[in-house]
């Protein structure tokens, strides 16, 4: 039996992937108990999502802190009121520093495909306007390991999708988000099984246990 991990999710807006998370945990999909929801800015849909759902939530405002590594440590330490196993950025669009306890347990998606159309002001609408101008005929989406660089840490999956030549970026981002909401939760899952190895640059997958 696959083991129920615990996580945390950082968002910033609208909590998209934050509702797919609870969609896949009730649905049975995902081994997984949200413990806490954090949010960069009062006031938004995601905060509400959680709500909804009897999921704790706490705000530290980014515009509160002048300093990132106050605001980071201010992440860290409403998370470490919980039992977490597994930090998701979901829509988080703030930097976050990774303290050593949390190293290897803090998961990031993208909308692109990393290493194209990643890095710092990379997020959102932003990286389909840029796959669209630079005239890109594949784009997709990204999980990985987040590290203490923006993007940059080992991939765990992609997934790919056609770009079209009259594309939007909102187009674009629904067929990409589609993808998302399969390769996120795929990710949590093998986490979850204990099937990621981070060796160096590279994730591998490890086979399954068998059941006994």
């Amino acid at each position: 039996m696959i083991k129920k991990i615990n996580l945390g999710a950082l968002i910033s807006g609208s909590g998209n992937t934050l509702q797919n998370f609870i969609d896949q945990i009730e649905a049975g999909k995902l081994p997984a108990a949200i413990q806490i929801v954090i949010s960069s800015k009062p006031n938004v849909i995601g905060l509400d999502r959680a709500k909804k759902h009897n999921i704790p939530t706490a705000v530290v405002p980014y515009s509160n802190y002048r300093d990132v590594d106050a605001f980071c440590r201010a992440i860290t330490d409403e998370l470490d009121k919980h039992p977490i196993d597994l930090v998701a950025l979901a829509g988080f669009v703030h930097f976050y520093k990774i303290p050593e306890k949390y190293e290897g347990r803090v998961m990031n998606i993208h909308p692109g495909l990393i290493p194209a159309f990643c890095g710092h002001n990379y997020y959102g609408r932003k990286v389909h306007e840029a796959v669209i101008n630079y005239g890109t005929k594949v784009s997709g989406c990204t999980v990985h390991f987040a590290d203490n660089a923006y993007d940059n840490g080992p991939i765990i999956i992609q997934r790919a999708v056609p770009v079209f030549d009259d594309d939007t970026p909102e187009t674009l981002a629904a067929r990409v988000f589609k993808e998302e909401c399969v390769a996120y939760p795929e990710a949590i899952r093998l986490f979850a099984e204990g099937r990621l190895k981070i060796e160096g640059r590279k994730v591998r997958i490890l086979k399954p246990l068998n059941n006994t």
